[in-house]
């Protein structure tokens, strides 16, 4: 697929979710929340389906995988020791997954601001464009809610099923892909402007 077809509404979308090192409280002297997984799904706006599926474990640098983040998130100290560096995850999701030129939504603006975040911290180049979509607004929007729900409601809500692991970067991008996807259906979903 061309870089326009990519970016015209009803094109390829990426759906992102990230997990990152947590704490039970606050983090220990000198340790921050590094993002530790990405999740990716493409979705097929016109066609209406999810197309691909991927995971990068991102290795940290600046902090270690807790308990309660292992107890969280299902991810280990050993598991994400095997990721790529930061940079390098920005580098792939900018030259494997298109970042850069795809219109990108995730769930609520955590993600987004994560890597604002981590990007300015690292001085990794920050690899998506301009056009994100805060499902969780187009959701509570769409749906007439008074308060945002957390995906897992959201899910509860639309009538579909959680699948995989709630607080897992790859399951939830999946579970968010398959809510823009009812929204679209719904005429919900905001056309690219890019």
């Amino acid at each position: 697929m061309d870089v326009r077809s990519a970016q015209q509404p009803g094109g390829l979308l990426n759906v992102v979710d990230v997990e990152a090192t947590c704490w039970d409280g606050d983090p220990p002297p000198g340790a921050v929340s590094e993002i530790i997984e990405v999740g990716l799904t493409v979705v097929d706006l016109a066609k209406g389906e999810r197309v691909a599926r991927h995971r990068i474990l991102v290795r940290p640098s600046r902090s270690a995988v807790s308990a309660f983040c292992t107890e969280l998130t299902g991810l280990t100290q050993e598991e994400v020791d095997t990721g790529v560096g930061f940079a390098e995850a920005c580098r792939l999701l900018a030259k494997e997954h298109q970042a850069g030129m795809r219109p990108w939504a995730s769930w609520g603006d955590y993600d987004r601001h994560q890597f604002t975040r981590q990007c300015g911290a690292t001085g990794a180049g920050y690899p998506f464009g301009r056009q994100h979509t805060n499902a969780k607004a187009t959701f509570t929007k769409a749906y007439g809610l008074r308060k945002r729900p957390g995906m897992a409601r959201a899910l509860s809500i639309a009538g579909l099923q959680l699948e995989g692991r709630h607080h897992r970067g790859e399951d939830d991008a999946w579970n968010i892909a398959a809510l823009v996807l009812d929204l679209a259906a719904r005429d919900a979903w905001p056309e690219a402007t890019c």
